[in-house]
């Protein structure tokens, strides 16, 4: 009966709901759940194992951590969020937490990095920018020809521009190699990326390059806003009262840089320093330029990667400017951590192209052979007529040649040079018949040529003692006080003009007088009769500078090339003469003396001059840099002929003309008199004598030759136009022998005098406005016609007229035209 009951209860719960049978019912619906869990867990295993990157657009399905900084690093595996710095470069939670977080082991190191970065740098120092700076492995190029494959360097390896240099598949740090095969090795997959597009702008932080070579230049910016990193003790800033020092004065900075390049030609200052302005062909190593941004508009948002490589390739340039910048010389020199290295190299090449074209850099006096060829191939497929084998021409041409382009130069003249025409018969001096002097030597390309030709230039004093006829040497307060009535003239011009229109113009001379008599009036002052004269100096001097009587300049526009920078430093004359740098620019060039030009038809799709010989050459481009005067007088037939908005510029300007005198003596009469200065003034005795050789300057620096120079200016070369060199000489010893009248003055054992006015492929010296003109009249001379006819000279340089360096700079300018066409 027992085991009845015992099998009846049995059987009564399994079917009723009894307490003892909840936990069996109870069990099967566990057992569901859980492997309804368990799929689920195997789903997050799966997502864990691939976690994608957070940031939108990153094309990296399964991302590697490059820190493998934390224990737990998540290196291929899971981790809660991966860090995007490229899209092939990724860190994990697990390692941002070993340097970001108080507790960790890498702490110490991220806070130590993270206070060298503040002192020197503005940008915000986070995680991302010290694993960018810090943590990201280098890349590097083999040097095999045949092989070029990037590799990643192991994390412990310091690139340094010799590794860059040398680096081979495989290489170790002992320069030993794994094996005669890695260069077999498959590239990184990532590195095709690179060149994308879409790469560039997934980039999370712009490259801040190591050690940069312009970082000497650049110690008075913050690092991060010129392309370098904070964090390098080659870019760490000046202290404060250096900075504030260099900002006013501007030239501190300069030493800084030379002190670390030896030997550095004082005269190279590429950079603005901060607050700095008014220099010529200096650029703001901060910010780009309106061309650049023109050619690279993809860097107007960041141009951060811009600003870096382009300052990099100004400062290689300067720290050599006697051999060509090629790529493959910057190159070793781009030290930045990341993939974006490889970008950098790759835009490198495109700056440096851009730049060359401009004539920022690989410029002057440079020969290349075909094969050094400094533009690629793409840009040789032009041939150029050049007109005119002056400095414009000839500047043109070295630049057009070394581009790789073909340049025939048609002379008129059986010289080159134009007006630079260097006399080298008296013994042992050279004098110039044309320009001799610079005028501002600080990033003036004479003073890069003369660099590059291991020539010194004599830095002119600045002492000039005016002497009257009689033999008296003029008290210096009075030339000090006439000199400053005189600039407060032109200072009340300046502010005449203002609100002038071209058709309110009047000559300066005009001006000038009328201000003169009002102040005599208002003030009462009476000038002495020698202050009289000694402003006549002055006035001598401007004429001089304009290159013409100043009764025919405007006085709106007189100074019109001030409103922009100007070359800065020292005034040095040439001692070697202008030619030693023109024969240079002309050398290995195929330069047609006795060619002159008669006409230009650029009616079809090529172009043919015309020379007077009848020979008819075809040619895609010409690039004309004959004298302002030549044009004026129709020296050349143009078909179809030029707009009446040229023509029409071409006359509102004036062709002055000065004329010299160089004499060669027995002896140095002047020396005890004048006692080592570099040039002495001649006081007028009268207005009808101004700019009568009112200047003498001593051609031999180190006194050893007695040769001096003097300059005829304003109504004085009309006054010896029709006299004969023998007359010439002999007006200018009357008024040396009354300067030294105390003392006896030899006859001169040689001399020559100039006639640039009737050179009939000259006739002229240098350009100037005249009255009723304008400035605006040489951009519009230098404006090309359809791509095809293209002008130079220093009559179509706004900025620098009336200099060599003017017309060289004309001739880059348009060489760089020629080449972008």
């Amino acid at each position: 009966m027992s085991t009845g009951r015992l099998r009846t209860k049995k059987k009564a719960c399994s079917s009723d709901q009894s307490p003892d049978s909840l936990p069996v019912r109870s069990s099967g619906r566990q057992v569901k759940k859980k492997a309804a869990e368990a799929a689920d867990d195997d789903d997050e295993a799966s997502e864990k194992k691939y976690r994608k990157c957070e940031k939108a657009g990153c094309t990296a399905t399964c991302p590697v951590c490059f820190a493998s900084a934390a224990e737990r690093c998540a290196k291929n595996g899971y981790t809660s969020r991966w860090y995007h710095l490229s899209c092939g470069e990724h860190f994990c939670n697990e390692c941002f937490d070993h340097y970001y977080r108080s507790h960790k082991d890498g702490y110490e190191k991220y806070t130590a990095w993270k206070r060298i970065w503040t002192s020197n740098g503005k940008s915000e120092p986070s995680p991302k920018a010290f694993m960018a700076d810090q943590q990201l492995p280098y890349w590097v190029q083999c040097t095999k020809p045949e092989c070029g494959k990037w590799r990643q360097l192991t994390k412990e390896i310091q690139l340094t521009p010799q590794i860059a240099k040398t680096y081979r598949c495989g290489m170790k740090l002992n320069n030993s190699t794994k094996g005669s095969d890695q260069c077999s090795m498959p590239e990184d997959l990532r590195v095709a990326e690179v060149s994308d597009h879409w790469w560039y702008s997934m980039l999370i932080l712009p490259p801040l390059l190591k050690d940069s070579v312009a970082a000497p230049f650049l110690a008075a910016y913050y690092p991060d806003c010129v392309g370098m990193s904070p964090s390098c003790t080659s870019t760490n800033r000046l202290p404060g009262t250096l900075i504030a020092l260099i900002q006013n004065t501007g030239s501190v900075l300069s030493t800084n840089a030379q002190s670390l390049f030896a030997g550095m030609n004082k005269y190279f200052q590429p950079f603005y320093q901060p607050n700095e302005c008014g220099k010529a062909l200096c650029v703001r190593p901060d910010v780009m330029e309106l061309d650049e941004l023109y050619e690279f508009p993809e860097y107007s948002r960041d141009p951060t990667m811009y600003l870096a490589l382009r300052n990099l390739i100004l400062a290689l340039w300067y720290t050599n400017c006697k051999e060509a910048l090629t790529p493959q010389k910057c190159i070793h020199h781009i030290i930045v951590r990341g993939l974006v290295r490889i970008r950098c190299v790759q835009e490198m090449e495109r700056i440096l192209y851009f730049m060359t074209r401009k004539g920022l850099i690989n410029t002057g006096i440079l020969s290349v052979t075909p094969d050094q060829y400094l533009l690629p191939k793409e840009y040789h497929n032009k041939s150029v007529i050049i007109i005119g084998a002056g400095a414009a021409g000839l500047a043109a041409a070295r630049q057009l040649h070394n581009f790789g382009i073909k340049v025939i130069v048609l002379e008129a003249k059986d010289r080159i040079g134009g007006r630079v025409w260097d006399d080298k018969t008296f013994t042992g001096v050279t004098v110039g018949r044309g320009a001799q002097i610079v005028n501002g030597c600080v990033n003036n390309p004479m003073a890069l040529m003369c660099e590059q030709l291991g020539i010194k230039m004599h830095k002119l004093g600045e002492k000039c003692d005016l002497i009257q006829e009689g033999g008296r040497i003029t008290d210096p307060t009075i030339d000090k006080r006439m000199d400053f009535h005189f600039n407060a003239i032109l200072d009340v011009v300046s502010e005449w003009r203002k609100d002038k229109t071209q058709h309110q113009d009047v000559p300066l001379g005009e001006k000038i007088q009328e201000i003169y008599k009002a102040f005599i009036q208002e003030s009462g002052i009476q000038f002495s009769e020698l202050e009289e004269k000694v402003l006549q100096f002055h006035l001598s001097n401007l004429e001089y500078a304009c290159g013409s009587n100043l009764s025919q300049v405007s006085a709106r526009s007189w100074d019109h090339n001030e409103f922009f920078a100007q070359f800065a430093g020292d005034h040095t004359l040439l001692t070697v003469g202008y030619s030693t740098v023109i024969d240079k620019l002309a050398e290995g060039l195929d330069i047609r003396l006795n060619f002159p030009v008669q006409s230009i038809d650029y009616s079809g799709e090529e172009v043919q001059v015309t020379t007077a010989d009848g020979t008819v050459w075809t040619t895609q481009k010409v690039l004309v840099t004959v004298p302002l005067a030549l044009l004026q007088k129709n020296a050349i037939q143009f078909n179809p002929p030029l707009s009446e908005k040229k023509i029409k510029a071409i006359n509102s300007l004036g062709a002055g003309v000065i004329e010299k005198i160089a004499l060669q003596f027995p002896y140095r009469f002047w020396d005890s008199k004048i006692q080592g200065a570099d040039f002495f003034g001649h006081v007028p005795p009268n207005s009808s004598q101004r700019g009568l050789f009112s200047v003498f300057y001593d051609m031999d620096p180190e006194g050893k030759e007695s040769i001096l120079m003097s300059v005829v200016t304003g109504d004085a070369v009309t006054t010896i136009k029709n006299l004969d060199d023998q007359q010439v000489l002999q007006q200018c010893m009357t008024v040396l022998r009354e300067l030294f009248k105390e003392q006896e003055v030899p006859d001169p054992v040689k001399f020559f005098v100039t006639q640039w006015s009737n050179d009939p492929w000259l006739q002229m010296a240098y350009s100037f406005v005249k009255t009723g003109g304008s400035g605006e009249a040489y951009d519009m001379i230098a404006e090309d016609i359809q791509g095809k006819v293209f002008f130079a000279g220093e009559a179509t340089n706004r900025h620098f007229p009336q200099t060599v360096t003017g017309a060289y700079l004309s001739g880059v300018r348009e060489a760089s035209k020629i080449a972008a066409f």
